[in-house]
């Protein structure tokens, strides 16, 4: 059990056995038996583990496992083996204080996630797919403005939505998974708001579109669609844009961008899925994104990155009303115990939290 709790932080952290050997004052023989269970670590040993991870030694106890299935990357999106183990073990081990929560709480935490009934069973062509993602709009009651915190939709729904602190390579977007047969969603902390947000806009478009896609119509280019429109809905943006336009000004889309969390990028697709930019137009403004660098980093200001607080809320929630001590609290919030004392007495803004 401690073993393999050693191992999971150690690929967490993306060290290997004799980096983390190294770190801890030990042989990597020594970290290579305590993985295989073939040695058990003093208190003193497990001390400068996770001193070198990063994690409390109420980490190596911990009796709560969880398991990811249905593991599912972006397409087209490779990382090396190692730093998806990575992604994968910081999940992992917030999935894991989710679920020691839970046992805590007198009520489950979350709903179980469910489509709505009367969406559309098939969807013949990509323009079918304006119509579903504001029917999912009406259905929960989102209306046809900007969505200011996705994430806290998203979970109120029941899909758990977790930002990795991995922010080691570009390719990673992000990832979908179940766990007990719930739909889990993962994000890169390294990404602006808005990527963030197209990104789980994108991934609540697999599991909306499942099962009622023609066989004509690509499953990726179809998430695409869904997200654009389920984060800028079709009425909106020609309120927002006119019908047609000969140009947009890069300004204008920044602009936009801002009040809907919705990238320029994005709102220039949307602008020419939509009709309102002709091919010619919209293949000009795309080369001017390519001149200027904008493909890869869009003008500043960035927009704010997405937060997941239901987790944190809960756990000050469960110390309010005595279900829990500080200590669970503090091991919980992946904080030292003085480091919360100063959080809940709001004395420091800069104490850093792990969730």
């Amino acid at each position: 059990m401690i073993g393999e709790r050693i191992k999971r932080a150690r690929e967490a952290a993306g060290f290997n056995q004799r980096e983390l050997a190294k770190m801890a004052g030990i042989t990597a023989m020594a970290i290579s038996k305590y993985e295989r269970e073939e040695s058990t670590p003093s208190s003193g040993v497990l001390l400068a583990l996770s001193k070198a991870l990063g994690v409390r030694t109420e980490y190596f106890f911990r009796h709560t496992e969880v398991e990811l299935e249905e593991v599912d990357y972006r397409e087209h999106e490779k990382i090396p083996l190692k730093e998806e183990k990575k992604v994968l073990a910081d999940v992992l081990e917030q999935l894991e204080r989710w679920f020691e929560l839970e046992q805590f709480l007198p009520v489950p935490w979350s709903v179980p996630f469910k489509l709505p009934k009367g969406l559309p069973a098939k969807i013949n062509d990509y323009d079918d797919i304006e119509d579903l993602a504001t029917k999912l709009r009406h259905v929960w009651d989102l209306g046809l403005g900007a969505i200011p915190e996705l994430v806290d939709v998203l979970e109120s729904k029941g899909i758990k939505v977790f930002i990795t602190r991995y922010d080691g390579h570009k390719n990673f977007n992000g990832l979908t998974a179940r766990v007990n047969d719930a739909p889990v969603i993962v994000v890169g902390k390294h990404w602006p708001g808005d990527r963030q947000r197209f990104t789980l806009a994108h991934e609540l478009g697999h599991l909306v579109l499942k099962g009622r896609l023609s066989e004509n119509i690509d499953e990726e280019m179809a998430c695409h669609r869904f997200a654009g429109a389920f984060l800028a809905p079709k009425e909106m943006v020609f309120t927002l844009l006119g019908n047609k336009r000969s140009w947009l000004e890069p300004q204008e889309l920044n602009i936009l961008k801002q009040d809907w969390g919705l990238s320029m990028g994005g709102w220039t697709y949307r602008a020419f899925n939509l009709g309102i930019l002709t091919k010619k137009t919209f293949g000009e403004l795309w080369g001017l994104f390519n001149k200027n660098g904008w493909k890869e980093k869009e003008p500043e200001p960035q927009y704010p990155q997405e937060k997941t607080s239901q987790f944190e809320q809960l756990v000050f929630r469960a110390l309010a009303e005595d279900i829990i001590g500080e200590s669970k609290a503090a091991e919980l919030l992946g904080m030292s115990v003085i480091d919360l004392h100063q959080y809940r007495k709001m004395e420091s803004p800069n104490v850093v939290r792990h969730q």
